[in-house]
């Protein structure tokens, strides 16, 4: 069983990690669901609830009586005053049965110690579906669905726990912004290294691992998160984007998904191997040695430059090779480039020139 007690996250594949952030918010406060489960805690009562009428599920069933009502938080509370399990549909809209007895295979492991929790992981390993627990003794929900639990937290801890991480991933932006304006300096002085380009591509991969962290956190909180989740994306806003745009510059495959793939996998390992500036390299494909002058391609710089289209800076980066034969490009040279006229051309030149200048500024100052 993989546990995941309401706090931190676990690696796992994207569409598992979809499917678990999907259940997280079927319970989040402001569903009916949630409505539901807080009657039933607040009663101090025990609840055992099946979501989906599957064929698994239907085939560990038994007894209980058949209702299919429309769903009401005040019909599944009164439901729970029974000793059996109440199916609710995948949809959370009807009530299916209730006072049913659940008989999972005996033999499926189990970490559980009282007999309706042990019942509810067995079921949940059995079938995939998600069972949920409630204890009425500790007053706690726990969530099964395949070898994850998940145990519902107060509001409250969940979000001191968001705020502490937005505050943690505010500083990691900050110091995204400062490498990669200190790498875009260096791309134009010519003087960029692996380390350089490395550092960009870590602290970018920090930043969306603690996203992750966050955007549980906005699940769990549901209605009583939005404005964590504006701030959360307020700061992760283009960082990924610029980052994906850095691994197509220096890595040997420039293709967008493969790089968004390799920051995607970046994010998803472990912070201590994530500080390992030299491990980074050899992932982006750049190799260890820190020191080493590399070349841009010019895909992020040029995407900087007002209303330039994105087929167009692939022309203009096939035609030319690296920025630095782009920045001294003649206006007749750029003109040459496919979807590039004399006006274009000269947007470019002086869109590179100022944001030159402007970098420098910014870098030095």
């Amino acid at each position: 069983m993989a546990h995941l007690e309401g706090g931190g996250t676990l690696a796992r594949p994207a569409a598992e990690e979809d499917a678990f952030l999907r259940m997280v918010r079927m319970v989040a406060p402001g569903t009916p669901l949630r409505e539901g489960l807080d009657s039933i805690l607040s009663a101090r009562a025990g609840a055992l609830i099946v979501v989906g009428a599957s064929p698994e599920v239907l085939a560990i069933m038994d007894g209980g009586f058949p209702l299919d009502i429309e769903f009401a938080p005040t019909f599944l509370y009164e439901l729970s005053k029974l000793d059996g399990a109440v199916l609710v549909s995948d949809d959370l809209t009807r009530i299916l049965r209730a006072n049913a007895l659940l008989l999972p295979d005996p033999s499926i492991p189990s970490f559980e110690t009282g007999i309706r929790h042990r019942t509810a992981e067995r079921a949940a390993r059995a079938t995939g579906a998600l069972i949920i627990a409630i204890s009425h003794r500790r007053s706690v929900v726990s969530l099964y669905r395949g070898p994850t639990k998940y145990v519902i937290k107060e509001p409250s801890l969940i979000l001191a726990r968001a705020n502490q991480a937005l505050a943690t991933l505010g500083r990691y932006r900050n110091i995204f912004d400062q490498v990669s304006t200190a790498l875009t300096a260096l791309e134009f002085e010519q003087e960029a290294t692996v380390g350089d380009v490395s550092h960009v591509v870590q602290e970018a991969a920090v930043v969306e691992a603690i996203v992750s962290e966050v955007t549980l956190s906005i699940a769990e909180l549901g209605s009583e998160g939005r404005l964590v989740a504006m701030q959360a994306e307020e700061l992760e806003q283009g960082v990924a984007e610029e980052a994906t745009l850095v691994i197509r510059d220096y890595a040997e495959d420039p293709d967008p998904g493969t790089a968004r793939d390799t920051l995607a996998r970046l994010s998803s390992w472990d912070r201590e191997d994530l500080l390992d500036l030299a491990a980074v390299a050899r992932f982006i494909g750049l190799g260890p040695t820190l020191d080493a002058p590399v070349t841009p391609r010019g895909h992020r710089i040029l995407s900087r430059v007002p209303r330039l289209p994105s087929p167009v800076i692939e022309n203009i980066v096939t035609r030319f090779g690296d920025l630095r034969h782009v920045v001294d490009a003649s206006l007749e040279e750029l003109d040459e480039v496919d979807g590039i006229g004399e006006v274009r051309a000269r947007t470019i030149h002086a869109g590179l020139k100022r944001l030159h200048q402007q970098t420098l500024w910014d870098w030095r100052s």
